[in-house]
């Protein structure tokens, strides 16, 4: 005992000096939607990463790490801050990063370090789903759009690993002198499955496992590169996934409604500077909030004290809390207890909330109908013991109280989710909502174990929805309105599809169920607005677009549409205003380029005039609207030459629809 106490404490001893002179590079991986049991060296037997496989025989394998929410940008908060999401409130897609979080990528930046991500879906994209994710980098690398008629997902919204590996390594080629910290995300396992060749023929029945197995290549590809620049060796490398995947264990497609396995218990591997205890295998709980304290003890930066999760490097260094108190116990066989949530099922349908605690051989899940197993006897999850160990049961949900409550923060700011961000969540499968309901005196929430085949339709209607199948898409949403009348996101997303389908008269009753059952949310009232004006109801529609811009002030796309409306009322000058405030918020809104640099032209004003409408061409290279605006701002200039330019681009072009942007 005394002698492994030695050489532990001569090892730490190493890393701190080593790290006076020259901290190792970090490198952070992220695994998007990726299951622990079809990992190679987590005991599947499919072949599917070789290359991760490798990696874990000369790196740290944590056998039961466990994600602390099931979505992406919730996760990754959770790995990147080393807080749990009751602190950092990063509990939805889109929720902001709070600047007084303490971010692993800020930390490593103020220690010397050069810092760069490279993200593989619009998802962790600071100007889309994740604000304030590039604190700290000097490099983050995503610009990702909404997908446009007929363009690839692949140049839109997502990216292939391929693509992500490319450019972290032309990053990578131009560190010299400073460690750097890398992350590279890579979104491929994420539904829908479509691995490019040869993966899609040699799995066509088992598109998700071709996509692993694809990514895995391409973490290979990068490995190799880093041997070949030397940069392998002395790189602590930390590969996990932000969470699983399910299908069709207990109910639910796809992830983020409950919190059993399949979506919550995630690979985790770290390979140290020279492999340092290489081929260990722990057993004991970790959390994904334990990556960044852990992170950063190696390289020899305090750990803030506000970080919530704790260091691993006690059991990498193969030093127990057992052996350091000279007795055992369960935190020694097992870890320390792990906490997970799900806000997802409340955020998208106004279902209960649901909360997770794994502790000694349990999973307890907090729900209206509690959950207890003993993941020892039964893995799956499949025998609910609750009703017959109430004792247990009441011990863990009071124990999962209380780590809730010690570990959370106020946070009064409400997320508003404007239209044009519910568009770039539904691209990627999501169900936005900015639906903030709380059970009504007597009422009780909705157990989402009651109603998931209603939320498995919502997401089947989305991948319709995805792929411009609209008819599709309607059957299903008109299922999930009749079996959950409740369900404001149900009444929605059908409503929005009918306008699709320019069903505008049966969209308005659906709409306006909608904003009853929300009426502050922003998006409701936007969808009803558009309904009106697709009816041709233009005073019924200013007040639910005046709504939905004070709900979401932010929008430039809600000013817009407020401006447009009270333009078409004849009532211009007020629309000035709102035209004004858009392009405050955003200078290249193209629509709010187009329409108020057509208006001012009319109105005399050509200067300004040209300088909007020259944004506008410069927002969509193909729209003829702009292009032909530009020609009659050009010849009333008498600049011929660069009118019939324009009027030639107009006709290379296209309409783009600017009530539907």
């Amino acid at each position: 005992m005394v002698r492994r106490l030695f050489c532990v404490l001569i090892f730490g001893f190493v890393s701190v000096a080593n790290a006076a002179t020259r901290p190792p590079n970090i490198i952070l991986i992220t695994l998007d939607t990726t299951r622990a049991d079809r990992m190679g060296f987590m005991g599947s037997k499919s072949g599917l990463t070789p290359n991760l496989d490798e990696l874990a025989r000369q790196g740290v394998v944590f056998t039961r790490a466990y994600a602390q929410v099931p979505l992406t940008t919730p996760s990754h908060a959770a790995i990147l801050t080393g807080t749990y999401p009751q602190f950092n409130h990063v509990e939805d897609l889109g929720s902001p990063m709070a600047k007084d979080l303490p971010y692993l990528p800020d930390l490593l930046r103020r220690r010397g370090y050069r810092t760069g991500a490279f993200v593989g879906a619009l998802i962790l994209d600071p100007a889309m789903g994740a604000p304030g994710f590039d604190r700290g980098f000097e490099k983050y690398d995503a610009g990702f759009h909404r997908k446009k008629p007929g363009e690839d997902r692949y140049k839109s919204v997502e990216r292939r690993a391929g693509d992500v590996v490319d450019r972290a390594l032309a990053w990578v080629q131009k560190q010299q002198g400073a460690p750097f910290f890398l992350w590279l995300h890579f979104y491929d396992a994420h539904d829908p499955y479509d691995p490019p060749q040869p993966y899609k023929s040699q799995f066509p029945t088992s598109p998700y496992e071709g996509e692993i197995a694809y990514t895995d290549s391409e973490v290979g590809r990068f490995l190799n590169a880093l041997r070949a620049r030397g940069l392998f060796a002395g790189s602590t490398i930390a590969v996990m996934a932000d969470h699983g995947e399910a299908f069709g264990e207990h109910g639910e497609q796809r992830h983020g409604m409950f919190l059993y396995d399949e979506t919550i218990h995630v690979p985790l591997v770290i390979k140290m500077p020279s492999s340092h205890e290489a081929g260990k295998r722990i057993d004991a709980r970790m959390a994904l909030a334990d990556v960044a304290p852990t992170l950063l003890e190696i390289t020899g930066t305090p750990v803030p004290a506000v970080m919530q999760g704790r260091t691993l490097m006690t059991w990498i260094n193969g030093v127990k809390p057992g052996d350091l108190k000279a007795a055992g116990g369960e935190a020694a066989k097992n870890g320390d207890p792990v906490y997970a949530e799900t806000n997802y099922p409340h955020k998208a349908f106004g279902w209960s909330t649901l909360r997770s605690w794994r502790a000694g051989k349990y999973l307890y899940v907090q729900a209206p109908h509690e959950e207890l197993y003993d993941q020892g006897a039964d893995p799956s999850a499949s025998r609910n013991l609750a009703g017959a160990s109430k004792a247990v049961t009441e011990t863990l949900n009071s124990q999962l109280v209380q780590f809730q409550e010690r570990t959370s923060r106020e946070w009064k700011e409400q997320v508003k989710i404007d239209p044009a961000q519910a568009e770039n969540l539904r691209a990627l499968g999501y169900l936005a909502s900015d639906n903030s309901k709380t059970a009504e005196s007597g009422e009780d929430l909705i157990d989402p174990k009651d109603k998931i085949q209603v939320a498995n339709s919502l997401h089947q209607a989305l991948v319709y929805l995805e792929e411009d199948r609209y008819e599709d898409a309607i059957p299903l949403l008109e299922r999930v309105v009749k079996d959950e009348p409740r369900s404001s996101t149900g009444h929605l997303e059908l409503g929005r599809s009918l306008i699709h389908v320019k069903r505008y008269d049966e969209a308005l009753p659906v709409l306006q169920n909608a904003v009853e059952k929300m009426p502050s949310s922003g998006m409701a009232h936007f969808e009803l607005g558009l309904a009106f004006v697709k009816t041709g109801q233009w005073q019924q529609a200013l007040p639910e677009f005046q709504a939905a811009v004070a709900n979401s002030p932010k929008s430039a796309q809600l000013h817009f549409y407020v401006a447009a409306v009270l333009t078409k009322l004849k009532r211009t000058q007020e629309a000035t205003k709102d035209y004004e405030t858009a392009l405050e918020i955003d200078p290249g809104h193209f629509q709010t380029n187009l329409i108020y640099g057509r208006i001012l032209f009319m109105q005399g004003n050509k200067i300004r005039a040209l300088s909007l409408l020259q944004n506008a061409a410069k927002a969509e290279p193909e729209s003829r609207q702009a292009h032909m605006y530009l020609a009659d701002v050009y010849a009333a200039q008498g600049q011929v030459a660069r009118a019939n330019r324009e009027r030639a681009l107009a006709q290379q072009g296209r309409e783009i629809n600017t009530s539907d942007q």
